[in-house]
């Protein structure tokens, strides 16, 4: 009688598996025959080139990786909500909130039934999106009519998203209403600026200087140094920097702006080092447009040399040119502290002209109303004033590090007895030093020094054969350890 099986097979690629399963017969003599093909498929894995290439070297990916990134991304946007429920809170009880926005609502801050209304745009009686500043959006554009007359006599439309901009300029140095200010408030929170957070930080070199430079190029001179295919060239700028670069091609740049990023290393006064010509050694560095960091120097250094605040160079820009782009192009990324000295600059600018801002009273009913539970906390900061509830305690705020030191190990060598309240005799280890500590990296050398060991295979010792005999200190005495280190022994 003809045996039957069921044979699987596979075929694994790198992104794909496919899979058949045949029927077969066996006769009694061994023949094999494929009766059918009872099944087949494949299974597609989802996975883009660098995955591909990832899995093609042998690198294994995280379970965890996506997991812990959305759970960095939730974070992140809780604790912008959690700070926009704080400031509604406090705005709310200040009375600066337009009606319409209050009434959307809860006790709590949040939005009643999940649905977010704009702050400055209501509905008219006939139900059609009404702009709340319509004010101060009139007074914006008798700026851009004297400006740019032509353009507004064209029909140039100047967007109402563009008031945020004026009302920040204007608060500066004029009255502008409590509705206004929590407008700029809200924006604010909206857009905080670069931060370095942990681990990021870096201490100041002081070995060096970087600096951002848009420099016209006066000259392209051929070196005639080649390296490979390529030809140094010397780019001579109009500041009197020259850039050596090199290219298949002699660059097409006189006349035309170039940025830089140019390093200069310093001595220890801070004055320039030098080479053996007597040349300032910089060096140069052209990145791409996509470099964020780039970006962000750039933005910093026309901000700072237009001597304005982050709102008023924005708003200046667009009114020079009510083309330019804002957002990725105007202002990308900057650090956080341009923002923190803007909104200072704001609040105790507008104190002049909102009592509210000065008014003690108010000012203690508002943090009851954010620390309820939290008295020793609110009486903490009870002293200050409302430009450092806005600024430091809601929308900059950064929370301390949290305490690790109940995760550092006990040291089973050392010990303290105390007696307790109770009476009781309790001994409390002392916690271990940590394993970056310099002492401790000492420590570990000496103690491998220390442990060094020499010994001899088979020592012939008053006619015994003695194996493994230790013989270390007929080669390495204590002076010698201590040389071993680079330290006199004591």
């Amino acid at each position: 009688m003809d045996e039957k099986r069921h044979i699987i097979g596979l075929d694994l690629g790198t992104n794909s598996i496919g899979w058949a399963v045949v029927g077969e017969t066996v006769d009694n003599v061994g023949n094999r025959k494929i009766e059918e093909i009872i099944d087949a498929g494949s299974r597609i894995i989802p996975m883009d080139a660098a995955m591909q290439s990832d899995f093609a070297r042998g690198n294994s990916i995280s379970q965890t990786a996506d997991r812990t990134r959305y759970r960095s991304v939730r974070r992140l946007r809780e604790r912008c909500l959690l700070r926009r429920e704080r400031l509604h809170r406090v705005l709310a009880l200040m009375g600066f909130l337009p009606k319409h926005f209050s009434d959307n609502l809860t006790r709590y801050g949040k939005f009643k039934d999940d649905v977010e209304c704009k702050l400055a745009w209501t509905n008219d009686d006939n139900g059609q999106p009404a702009f709340v500043f319509r004010q101060s959006y009139d007074e914006m554009l008798q700026l851009f009519w004297q400006v740019h007359p032509e353009l507004m006599k064209q029909g140039m439309k100047v967007p109402y998203d563009w008031t945020i901009y004026y009302l920040r300029k204007k608060a500066l140095t004029e009255a502008i209403s409590g509705e206004e200010l929590a407008w700029i408030l809200l924006n604010f929170n909206q857009k905080r600026g670069y931060y370095q957070t942990r681990g990021e930080e870096q201490e100041e070199d002081k070995t060096k200087k970087e600096e951002y430079y848009a420099l016209r190029v006066v000259d392209v001179v051929d070196t005639n140094e080649k390296r490979g295919r390529d030809t140094w060239y010397d780019v001579h700028l109009e500041n009197g920097f020259v850039y050596h670069c090199k290219s298949k091609e002699k660059p097409d740049w006189i006349g035309k702006i170039k940025e830089f990023v140019v390093t200069t290393q310093l001595n220890e006064d801070g004055s320039p080092k030098t080479d053996k010509d007597g040349k300032e050694r910089r060096s140069f560095r052209m990145p791409s447009e996509n470099d964020w960091g780039l970006v962000k120097i750039k933005t910093q250094a026309d901000i700072e040399k237009s001597g304005n605040t982050v709102g008023t160079y924005i708003f200046n820009a667009l009114l020079a040119n009510p083309k330019q782009k804002i957002k990725g192009k105007l202002v990308r990324t900057i650090e956080r502290d341009f923002y923190k000295d803007e909104l200072c600059a704001i609040l105790n600018s507008q104190k002049r002209f909102i009592p509210q801002l000065q008014d003690n009273n108010l000012y203690e009913d508002c943090i009851k109303e954010l620390y309820q539970q939290n008295t020793a906390y609110r009486n903490s900061i009870s002293s200050h004033d409302f430009t450092y509830l806005f600024v430091d305690n809601i929308i900059f705020y950064q929370r301390p590090l949290k305490s690790k030191k109940s995760l550092i190990d006990e040291c089973p060598y050392e010990s303290h007895v105390y007696i307790d309240k109770d009476g009781n005799t309790v001994e409390k280890h002392v916690k271990c030093i940590a394993k970056s500590n310099p002492m401790f990296q000492e420590f570990r050398l000496w103690q491998f020094v220390s442990n060094l060991k020499i010994y001899e295979h088979q020592k012939d010792e008053n006619g015994r054969i003695l194996e493994d005999k230790d013989v270390t200190c007929m080669f390495l005495a204590e002076n010698h350890r201590c040389s071993i280190m680079g330290k006199e022994y004591h």
